[in-house]
């Protein structure tokens, strides 16, 4: 099952991560983004470039996502059709969105939208560190060990 990324926006150091485990794992890793991307030479790794528009990406992710495949994306909107659709998506900073989650996430989203739109400084999230990636390199580990084990082919 393959991995998709909502690459626009991905942190460079979470790309890294998911190069070298496509490699380690033999897991096919596809970045979508609507802007050109360049990744390393690997039959395991491919960039998808999309048209540009708002949210291009999103749809071609949702259009090609199937049951358990894993979407890197902090969109909690895309997050949220992936999960209707049996996807796993998973936060750059290692939080897996489920369906438990997701409702509460999707009306923050909201609410912080409403306060900035009405001029609220809601300041924005911080900076993506150490600790991040760690969590998210943890996360990604756990689940690809745990399918390892359902299918040992």
């Amino acid at each position: 099952m393959p991995i998709w990324v909502d690459a626009d926006a991905c942190p460079a150091v979470v790309k890294d991560i998911l190069f070298r485990v496509a490699d380690r794992v033999q897991i096919e890793v596809t970045l979508v983004a609507n802007q050109l991307i360049r990744v390393p030479g690997s039959r395991f790794i491919r960039a998808l470039q999309v048209p540009s528009g708002a949210d291009a990406a999103d749809a071609e992710i949702v259009a090609r996502v199937q049951p358990g495949d894993i979407v890197v994306t902090a969109d909690i909107p895309l997050a949220a059709l992936v999960l209707d659709k049996g996807g796993l998506p998973l936060n750059p900073r290692g939080d897996w969105f489920t369906k438990d989650t997701i409702a509460q996430q999707l009306t923050m989203r909201a609410f912080m939208e409403e306060l900035r739109g009405s001029g609220v400084d809601t300041g924005g999230p911080a900076a993506f560190g150490q600790a991040d990636r760690q969590r998210f390199a943890n996360a990604l580990d756990r689940e690809l060990a745990k399918r390892a084990r359902r299918d040992p082919s």
